[in-house]
């Protein structure tokens, strides 16, 4: 059976999986993948200082290259968080 239990913000579910992270919901037309490529230590504790972010269709019948609508990569979490979830919300609104 499906965990069903996710970490969520804003109502959308937010799971890790090693260097990736996945928002938003897969019934949905649309998610976010935010892959952290590197990382440094900050206060002794790693921190991203570069992630990747791909806004995605969320049809997995489609090959990948095919289900990348936007991306770009910021240099820090917060940066690529708040890029991922403004992409989200506008392309579900249309």
């Amino acid at each position: 059976m499906a965990e069903t239990n996710f970490l969520k913000y804003k109502e959308k579910p937010l799971v890790r999986s090693g260097n990736e992270i996945y928002y938003g919901d897969m019934s949905e037309p649309y998610v976010v993948r935010f892959e952290i490529l590197s990382t440094r230590e900050l206060d002794g504790k790693e921190s991203a200082d570069k992630v990747s972010v791909q806004l995605l269709k969320s049809d997995i019948q489609l090959p990948m290259d095919k289900r990348i609508v936007k991306e770009t990569v910021r240099e820090s979490m917060y940066d690529a968080l708040d890029f991922g979830f403004v992409w989200l919300e506008r392309a579900l609104k249309e």
